[in-house]
């Protein structure tokens, strides 16, 4: 499998951000680690080895990204409304600089997938439903959509900007909602041990697209289904597979 290590500094952080590529060509697929992880955990943990068909047969080009999580939402110590910034940082990062990243590799439609499990999910849909334009689907695995578990029911422009179950419910904009709707949305959550929250929050999700007219596979698995990377590496290239990837 080909895999490429980057390295740069983020003008929009502050500071050195690494990532890395796996395959060579096919659809651009951007992952979002979990709460505080690497840009190395996707190998670390199975997912890469999980999806290697769809890397090596030149289907999906995927690029793995540090969080900052700790710096941002779960920054316990800082103030909440700092926490919210530091996050649009980040949302700057990605947009203005790992984007046209993917882009210079010239595949698909200018646009990435978005995916990740848990807090990566969020991170997911988060950028996926705020950026259409640089993004066409998610493939999010047991997600929380809104914030209250780090910030409990604080909320200022940055947090209602970042939490999709609150501008969703609000959203309008018919060019959105047309990005939307020409979207491939997977939502996706078991229902055994952790993943409580997660459950109730997708199913919220999914009510508020179904609202909007936003076509949406939200999918519950079963109660031995577990918030754990055994099955992640299940789920992932499932979809894929649905996806025809």
């Amino acid at each position: 499998m080909h895999t490429e290590y980057h390295k740069w500094w983020s003008p929009h952080l502050g500071q050195d951000m690494e990532l890395k590529v796996y395959g060579h060509a096919g659809r651009p697929i951007l992952v979002f680690p979990a709460q505080g992880g690497r840009f190395y955990e996707y190998e670390d943990f199975g997912m890469v080895a999980a999806i290697s068909g769809s890397i090596e047969s030149g289907r999906v080009l995927v690029f793995t990204v540090d969080s900052i999580d700790a710096q941002s939402w779960a920054n316990f110590a800082a103030p909440l409304a700092e926490r919210a910034r530091r996050h649009e940082d980040y949302d700057r990062y990605i947009v203005r600089e790992v984007v046209p990243f993917i882009r210079s590799y010239g595949y698909g439609n200018g646009k990435a997938l978005t995916t990740g499990v848990s807090m990566g999910a969020y991170h997911a849909a988060n950028f996926f439903f705020r950026h259409p334009d640089c993004f066409d689907g998610c493939i999010a695995l047991s997600g929380l959509f809104r914030l209250n578990h780090f910030i409990g029911a604080y909320m200022d422009d940055n947090v209602y900007f970042n939490t999709p179950l609150a501008y969703l419910r609000n959203l309008e904009d018919p060019a959105y909602l047309d990005l939307y709707r020409q979207s491939q949305i997977i939502v996706c959550v078991g229902q055994g041990a952790w993943e409580d929250e997660m459950r109730v929050d997708a199913a919220e999700l999914g009510r508020v697209l179904e609202s909007k007219g936003v076509p949406a596979w939200i999918d519950f698995w079963g109660h031995d289904v577990n918030h754990d990377w055994p099955w992640w590496r299940v789920q992932m290239p499932y979809f894929l597979s649905k996806l025809g990837l």
